[in-house]
């Protein structure tokens, strides 16, 4: 029998290696479109379709709020599913080929339409794939940590392989793109052939996922129902939860910051560097040596607490903006600071997303509630503003420039705009993110919340 009912699975075991990898595999697959949105959409909208980007901006913007409710809607009906495979499982195995078809569905505005038409296509195609597939296989992934196991320590290393693989589809999509469409005749059509064979390849690794992870958690090992939190009254726990509030805004920059800087890395070669061909480069320089910290940055996790970690990620990511800064056009220059911007990058992924799941222990030692479902859909919620914020953000940025999408030759001021977006803006929203972490202390609060938890648990048990 292929499939097994995982009811009673010890909850607590030590995760091997290959479900570590087959785990991995989850957020590689993700990146193909997560990566593909971030670093080309808009440039194949403007350059290749040849659409306002100030209107692309806008679109994604609206369609970015709209994606982060229906998080809160997919968290509900994750925490209400009922299956052989457990809550998570069978989402990862019912959108992997509605997820493929997603993929070339993005890159394949009609070249014949006029403005209005190829903009309606952008619209309902992108809330398709973002709002409704993208949710329903991406949130069902994340939740699945928790549903493997209940150690802690299982649990963040989980987390690691995560961020490894996702690194890797990072790297996959921003140096392969452009050679394949150059493959495949580096017109409109192509970039749907490109995206035609990711989507394929990306159904290979949500498979690896489904088949290669246990889900042992939650009401898969309980005799006794859950009880269901009104989402009113679930809302009000997580107003009062003060580290999910400052998490999720640096969530929020976080992400505004690198969708801004990855959407512009292509413009800025072509435009400032004089060599559209150095984005894969400058992809690999900075994933390589974020895919090498990231082996490291768990003894750095254990000795100094995830929120110094990301700190320190934060600081290093502004030197490495400032070096970029100040080597201009000087390709060198560029290369190092990618260099070192991955080396913070590892240390703001090793710890942001594991600073999430400790605020589900703080919400309930300050509320009596637990809403794990709840915080991870809203702190999706969060990621996803942040990615709309970024595309309309750097869309509209295009358009003060005077960018002119196709054009052999741009502006003063549309080049002054991409720097803008590559260089200083993240710069700044980076230095924000550093003041707001001073305010999340719970590292330190952490285990004493958690052993007065444990104190109530047992004084209601007897």
């Amino acid at each position: 029998m292929l499939f097994k009912n995982f009811t009673n699975i010890n909850a607590n075991p030590v995760v091997g290696v290959k479900e570590r990898l087959a785990f991995g595999c989850g957020d590689l697959a993700s990146n193909i479109i997560y990566s593909a949105m971030s670093m080309f959409l808009l440039f194949y909208y403007t350059d290749v379709i040849g659409v306002s980007a100030g209107a692309v901006g806008t679109i994604m913007l609206v369609s970015r709020l709209l994606d982060g409710i229906s998080d809160l809607i997919m968290g509900v009906i994750i925490d209400r599913t009922k299956s052989p495979y457990g809550k998570a499982r069978p989402w990862i195995l019912r959108m992997m080929i509605p997820y493929a078809i997603g993929a070339a569905l993005l890159f394949s505005v009609p070249t014949s339409f006029g403005e209005t038409a190829k903009l309606i296509y952008i619209f309902i195609s992108y809330n398709l794939v973002f709002t409704i597939i993208f949710t329903a296989i991406n949130l069902p992934y994340a939740t699945l940590n928790a549903l493997i196991t209940q150690d802690q320590y299982e649990r963040s290393v989980l987390n690691i392989f995560r961020m490894l693989l996702a690194t890797v589809g990072t790297l996959f999509i921003t140096t392969c793109t452009l050679p394949v469409v150059k493959f495949f005749g580096n017109d409109a059509r192509a970039w749907t052939y490109t995206f035609i064979l990711f989507g394929m390849i990306s159904i290979v690794f949500f498979m690896i996922t489904f088949l290669g992870t246990r889900e042992r958690t939650g009401d898969v090992i309980s005799n006794e129902p859950k009880k269901n939190v009104p989402i009113r009254v679930g809302f009000k726990a997580l107003i009062k939860n003060k580290y999910w509030i400052i998490i999720t805004l640096t969530l929020v920059l976080i992400y505004i910051s690198a969708g801004i800087n990855g959407a512009a890395t292509i413009y800025f070669a072509k435009l400032v560097l004089g060599n559209q061909g150095y984005v894969s480069q400058l992809a690999m320089a900075m994933t390589i040596s974020q895919i090498i910290a990231m082996f490291i940055v768990a003894k750095f996790v254990k000795k100094h607490g995830k929120r110094n970690v990301l700190i320190g990620g934060c600081v290093i990511t502004v030197v490495a903006y400032i070096i970029i800064m100040i080597g201009g056009n000087n390709f060198k220059f560029v290369l190092i600071g990618n260099i070192i911007r991955g080396l913070g990058g590892a240390g703001m992924a090793a710890s942001m997303f594991a600073m999430v799941s400790d605020t589900i222990e703080y919400g309930e030692w300050k509320s009596g509630i637990r809403t794990e479902g709840l915080i991870n859909s809203a702190s999706s919620f969060g990621q996803k503003v942040g990615n709309g914020l970024s595309a309309a953000i750097f869309g509209w940025i295009l358009a003060i420039g005077g960018y002119a999408g196709g054009a052999s030759t741009q502006t003063a001021s549309a080049i002054t705009a991409v720097k803008a977006a590559y260089i200083y803006i993240p710069l700044i929203l980076t230095i924000v993110t550093i003041a707001i972490l001073f305010g999340y202390k719970l590292d330190k609060e952490y285990p004493s919340i958690l052993k007065e938890l444990k104190s109530r648990n047992a004084t209601n048990y007897i």
